[in-house]
């Protein structure tokens, strides 16, 4: 994050840990699909306004840790309800259109900085066009901890029960690289598939 709490509306300062380019690597498995791995850039953004806008990424993991050829991208915003709620609205490239409602904790603040946090999701209403697949609900959880931003998405869709579908674990870029990303449009390192945190 560029700015400080103090230049940024006060609505979403404790949702404020999210701000960034982050980038990273995943893995994503679902009944009846070939499990993958991915690249994925996560981009939040602040205008001024009481709300962050949201971007996500995400290319195919080359064997030699580049990315392949573009995979899933989705757009939304992220905003402040009453209390530690969250409101949240995601559209995907796919056709479908999601509400989502959930609480963030803010766990740790250093030096006037958020350094630790999470937020917790669940859809409240799934949208899609009649091409898109039959998603009926999602649930995922953010969060920040050292210096790194890990998520987790898990899907009720065709016809299968709630279950994790993808997860991932970032960085934020530098301005350097952001730079660099911004221009050519493509991940900016190289990556190999990370362990999950407490799993051996």
């Amino acid at each position: 994050m560029s700015k400080l709490p103090s230049e940024l509306p006060p609505e979403i300062v404790r949702i404020s840990w999210l701000l960034g380019l982050w980038e990273g690597v995943g893995q994503g498995q679902y009944p009846n699909s070939s499990n993958f791995s991915f690249i994925q850039q996560l981009e939040f953004n602040n205008d001024g306004r009481p709300f962050i806008d949201y971007e996500s990424k995400s290319w195919e993991l080359n064997a030699d840790g580049t990315a392949g050829k573009p995979l899933h991208s989705e757009k939304g915003f992220w905003k402040p309800g009453e209390g530690a709620s969250v409101e949240v609205s995601i559209s995907h490239v796919t056709g479908i259109s999601e509400i989502w409602t959930g609480l963030n904790e803010v766990l740790t603040i250093e030096e006037a900085k958020i350094t630790s946090a999470r937020a917790r999701i669940a859809t409240q209403w799934v949208g899609r066009v009649p091409s898109a697949k039959p998603v009926d609900a999602g649930d995922r959880l953010y969060g920040l901890m050292n210096g790194e931003l890990m998520w987790t998405y898990d899907m009720a869709a065709v016809g299968q029960e709630m279950q994790n579908h993808l997860w991932a674990r970032l960085k934020p870029l530098s301005e350097t690289q952001i730079i660099e990303t911004k221009k050519t449009g493509k991940p900016v390192n190289k990556h190999v598939v990370p362990s999950i945190p407490g799993v051996k």
